[in-house]
């Protein structure tokens, strides 16, 4: 990781295990990290009849009570780490919280392997990208992209995003970490390189945090569905 970076113990151990780049001599690489405040008051009910489905995916406490009636009520609490990753998750839908992404278009099911084409808003210097999931892991909130072509100079750029809960001021709230490696385009240095993916990678995180903080306070969770 680029020697400027400097991380807590544990977000360390996050990087350590999570963010594996080995980078060429021709390619730059660093993680950023990003402190997401969310409300504690995520609850959701459910009324389920005679049957109760397992919910994977994410980080939840449940209380059981079965009436006479045989009607089970289900009081789950979600943690704010879900929020944010039902939003990092959706590769389909990269402009939900990336500001500079106007359009995105993805053929089939969301899975390993699945490509994405997306247009890029006005005042950066590309207009597309196409981008490739190489890691969709819906236990750990791990999320990994490739870029595989487009008008822009970012070569052989590869990402990993994880998301941890975490408690900020006494509440639950949530890490989220983007590590990358891309290549060093001529004329350029390894630290402009880096300046300007991770000014791009800050705007994103800043979206990130804003959107989902503000879903986590109208209590809205996208639905998670395996693929």
């Amino acid at each position: 990781m680029n020697g400027s970076d400097a991380y807590s113990a544990t977000e360390a151990q996050y990087v350590r295990r999570h963010h594996k780049h080995e980078p060429r001599e021709n390619q730059c690489t660093s993680a950023l990290v990003k402190h997401i405040k969310a409300p504690a008051h995520l609850v959701g009910v459910l009324t389920l009849f005679f049957c109760v489905k397992s919910v994977k995916f994410c980080s939840i406490s449940a209380d059981f009570a079965l009436p006479l009636n045989g009607i089970l009520s289900v009081s789950i609490c979600f943690s704010p780490s879900f929020v944010v990753w039902s939003l990092v998750r959706r590769f389909d839908q990269p402009q939900r919280y990336k500001p500079f992404v106007s359009r995105c278009v993805m053929n089939g099911e969301l899975g390993i392997g699945s490509v994405r084409e997306v247009n890029v808003k006005s005042g950066l210097p590309a207009t597309t990208s196409t981008e490739r999931l190489e890691l969709l892991d819906d236990e750990e909130h791990i999320l990994g992209v490739q870029i595989v072509g487009g008008d822009h100079r970012l070569k052989n750029y590869s990402s990993i995003m994880t998301v941890h809960p975490e408690f900020i001021d006494g509440r639950p709230g949530t890490l989220v970490i983007e590590s990358f490696v891309v290549d060093v385009p001529d004329g350029n240095t390894k630290d402009e390189t880096c300046y300007f993916v991770k000014a791009l990678i800050r705007c994103n995180l800043k979206s990130l945090a804003d959107v989902s903080e503000r879903m986590a306070v109208q209590d809205r969770v996208e639905p998670v569905n395996q693929f």
